[in-house]
């Protein structure tokens, strides 16, 4: 019995959105790099069992696009993951999910910012909309903050993270033609020699796992479900529906963290949660209906 794809669409962004939870649940037991580097080491030793077979056809076409696959590692799998889990040393999954909301307009305007991209009048719309409700987010509501530049560190690592994977978004055009599992076990390498330094200087600051049964679960819950199931399950959704389609499952991911955050942080919406995420969404929706 196949799984439908809709289902599949709907898992992945519950599997992300879990990976906010804990990224924040055990921001005192385990440090942000061992999070991301941990995650990332147990998803490539499950990718690789399904992967080898490619990598071997792939390889020639892999070590020619090396100066695109060392970006792509960099941005797509070092980066984002680390900077989120550090913001979230520092603000609330809530604030951490709905700026990430804001990747779809970055896109955009990196797009038409450094590759020529024509920004129609609606888009430029969309843009500011979403900006706004940036704003409103990262100023907790409140004007004065932005004044005296009173900003929350947390809100800014998740905005750099934001920046990582719109760039890597940005250069997928230029991935290497390889089977998908090729593709992420070589940039998951990349990846985690990337991590390895920033590892090492998080270690020599002082900063150690907590050797817990809850910390090690979490990490193992990072690695198989949001870095490989979750992976696995949104591309076979993709394959099935369309990317358009399977594009407006990503508000999912922050419905659902708004909905575990509550439940396992008792962290609660305030109210410029909701200003900011009616206006992201709608800047979202202006440049993204005619695709739809």
């Amino acid at each position: 019995m196949r799984a439908s794809p809709y289902l599949l669409l709907t898992l992945a962004n519950l599997f992300w959105a879990g990976n906010w939870i804990v990224g924040r649940a055990f921001r005192d037991t385990v440090p942000p790099v061992a999070l991301s580097f941990w995650r990332w080491t147990i998803a490539l030793l499950l990718i690789l069992p399904f992967a080898w077979p490619h990598l071997r056809r792939d390889w020639p076409r892999l070590a020619a696009a090396w100066r695109w696959l060392i970006p792509f590692g960099i941005l797509g799998t070092a980066c984002y993951n680390a900077l989120c889990y550090v913001g979230l040393q520092y603000t609330t999954v809530i604030n951490g999910l709905l700026l990430n909301s804001f990747i779809p307009v970055v896109i955009v305007v990196l797009g038409w910012a450094f590759l020529g991209k024509r920004l129609r009048p609606v888009e430029a719309i969309g843009v500011a909309a979403s900006f706004l409700g940036v704003t409103a987010i990262v100023a907790h509501g409140d004007a004065a903050t932005l004044a005296h530049l009173r900003l929350n560190a947390g809100d800014i690592w998740i905005l750099v993270s934001v920046l990582a994977w719109a760039g890597y978004t940005l250069m997928l055009p230029h991935r290497p033609a390889v089977h998908p599992m090729s593709f992420l076990a070589a940039i998951t390498v990349v990846g985690l020699l990337a991590l390895a330094p920033a590892y090492a200087w998080e270690i020599a600051a002082g900063r150690f796992i907590a050797p817990t049964p809850a910390a090690f679960a979490g990490i193992a819950y990072t690695g198989i479900f949001p870095a490989f199931l979750g992976y696995v399950f949104w591309n076979r959704g993709v394959a099935e529906t369309s990317p358009a389609r399977a594009g407006l499952y990503l508000h999912l991911m922050p419905a659902f963290g708004i909905v575990l955050s509550m439940i396992f942080l008792d962290e609660r919406p305030a109210a410029y949660h909701a200003v900011g995420i009616v206006l992201i969404f709608t800047g979202i929706w202006l440049n993204t209906r005619r695709l739809r």
